[in-house]
């Protein structure tokens, strides 16, 4: 097991180099940092503007080869490089990983929860009243695009508020600007900010994971191992449990690695919408900006986070199959 572990750790971590190189040298394709100094109604002069991009190493000049062999350089000590404004990439890579993680987080992890337990209980009362309840109310948040959701329920949290005369919910930023108080009631405050967008996270979570483990837990309900596990004696209840979950569940952390890993598209549009700097706003930002470095560290990110994350799913599926043991 433990040869198998570390021939997918370091075919994760071939992948993540390949991942963050084809960003950089996409980005450094697509974006042209120099036009954003050229277009201006007074260019600066061509040394001047030179300066600036050598600075950051997105000169275009500069042959691409000898750029990416920099960027490599720099990226393997742990250095993202300066943006086009001259900021450290790091300090910024820093502060934006912080507020989207405390959003991912908790959005995906109590979403899953929450997914697998409703698909399984679906599963076992199939086509009564909670399962054709929460098939319905599925369907309808699947359908439902990421940023209308978090619209509505911004919408509806403005609407709460004015209803009970207090604020409960806030819709912009991750705490109140200038507020005063304890640690306890700072905390309080944050959560406050964090409740509408992660239950835009969550809602959706919910309805993606709930209609795969119901299928998943249908096929293991018909299976002959569950048949065989009634016929030795053991209840209905016992025989799912100890044999049926366990199988049922075994799926799910291949779509819950990767689902939350991917999340960060659809954070985009819930940082943007709830006024959250975080790394879905910031590749948006930079983009717009021509800012390779910026956009090179997001891909970076990403790739870290969706192919770690496949890589802790296979150590979950080795846990919890024999089969990949044995294998």
């Amino acid at each position: 097991m433990l040869g198998y572990i570390l021939r997918r750790l370091l075919n994760t971590l071939f992948l993540v180099f390949i991942a963050a190189s084809a960003g950089y040298l996409i980005a450094s394709v697509a974006l042209f940092p120099r036009g954003n100094y050229e277009a201006a109604l007074e260019p600066p002069p061509k040394e001047a503007i030179d300066a600036v991009l050598n600075r950051s190493n997105v000169n275009d000049e500069v042959p691409l080869v000898e750029r990416y062999v920099t960027w490599v350089g720099q990226v393997l000590q742990g250095d993202f490089g300066i943006d086009l404004e001259g900021n450290v990439v790091n300090e910024e890579f820093a502060r934006r990983i912080s507020v989207s993680m405390r959003l991912l987080l908790v959005g995906s992890i109590l979403g899953a929860t929450l997914g697998v337990l409703i698909g399984v209980v679906s599963a076992v009362r199939q086509y009564k009243l909670f399962d054709r309840g929460f098939s319905l109310a599925s369907y309808f948040l699947l359908s439902t695009p990421v940023f209308l959701l978090a619209i509505l329920l911004k919408f509806g949290g403005i609407k709460f508020n004015d209803w009970i005369g207090t604020t409960v919910f806030y819709t912009q930023g991750e705490y109140s600007a200038g507020f005063e108080g304890t640690d306890w009631e700072f905390f309080l405050n944050r959560l406050q900010h964090l409740i509408l967008p992660t239950l835009s996270i969550v809602l959706g979570n919910i309805a993606f994971y709930s209609r795969y483990q119901r299928n998943s837990m249908l096929d293991v309900l018909s299976s002959d191992h569950l048949r065989t596990a009634r016929a030795k004696g053991l209840t209905k209840r016992q025989s799912l449990f100890r044999h049926g979950l366990r199988v049922a569940i075994s799926p799910m952390a291949t779509f819950f690695a990767y689902g939350f890993g991917l999340l960060m598209a659809g954070a985009v549009f819930t940082e943007t919408i709830y006024g959250r700097f975080g790394m879905g706003q910031w590749f948006v930002t930079a983009v717009a900006k021509n800012d390779i470095n910026s956009v090179s560290a997001v891909v970076t990110f990403t790739a870290v986070l969706v192919l770690l994350s496949g890589f802790l799913a296979d150590i979950i599926l080795v846990a919890l199959d024999p089969r990949v043991r044995s294998r």
